[in-house]
């Protein structure tokens, strides 16, 4: 019987680019894997008139994108919370909270995987603090495992001034899966920059080659560890 596994990601392409080949390896293993997007991803870029109207198009764009992404990675659902773009630090951390707690409680999933802390985007901290508030380990919860997953463009940019570093300790073998992966990223094209910025096809197969490379395999995806609880069987 497969593990339930869940994903809270920021925005709609995070999924992918922080554990996209992770996620397919679950799938393929027979693990449920799903996924929580939690700003829109998109209404930061326009703010008035047509701008804003673009924006709106463009979220319904990426909810479709989202969707194929996750089909293509084998998950078996994908939810959207909609919090404002790149503006969640202006939320109630106890509302991101409560929608976090509420996805997981569903089903508790063994593993979840979420943001690093030291990352550039504010939506990525806030959507970390709210994991780890989300998952704290209380009595009788069956929560395990929380790992934080690195995002091109973003995490290596905010390590000069991250008090919580990415170092990783946790690494997962995606050789067999980073085509999925990549796959994935094409159905978010437009998120997609040129080489030799971070966040480009070539960008992302390169990370993915360089942490195999760390590890001895031919591609993989890096995590830190959050917390893993070993708990006893009853």
């Amino acid at each position: 019987m497969g593990r339930e596994i869940a994903v809270v990601a920021a925005h709609p392409d995070d999924e992918v680019l922080g554990c996209g080949g992770t996620i397919a390896r679950h799938a393929a293993n027979g693990d449920r894997v799903r996924i929580l997007i939690l700003a829109e991803g998109a209404t930061s870029r326009g703010q008035d008139g047509d701008g804003r109207a673009l924006a709106l198009e463009r979220v319904k764009a990426l909810r479709i994108a989202g969707v194929q992404a996750a089909g293509l990675l084998g998950a078996e659902s994908i939810e959207w919370a909609g919090f404002p773009d790149n503006r969640m630090d202006g939320v109630d951390l106890l509302d991101v909270v409560k929608r976090v707690e509420g996805f997981l409680g569903a089903r508790e999933p063994e593993v979840v995987y979420t943001h690093n802390a030291g990352d550039m985007n504010i939506d990525h901290y806030i959507t970390h603090r709210a994991v780890l508030t989300a998952m704290r380990p209380l009595p009788g919860a069956r929560f395990r495992t929380v790992l934080q997953f690195e995002i091109a463009s973003s995490t290596e940019w905010g390590a000069t001034v991250a008090s919580t570093p990415f170092v990783p300790q946790w690494f997962e073998d995606v050789s067999s899966t980073i085509s999925a992966k990549l796959e994935a990223l094409r159905a978010y094209d437009h998120e997609m920059r040129s080489w030799p910025h971070p966040r480009s096809m070539e960008g992302v197969a390169a990370l993915a080659r360089w942490r195999g490379a760390t590890v001895g395999v031919h591609a993989a995806e890096a995590f830190m560890l959050g917390w893993h609880i070993n708990r006893q069987q009853a």
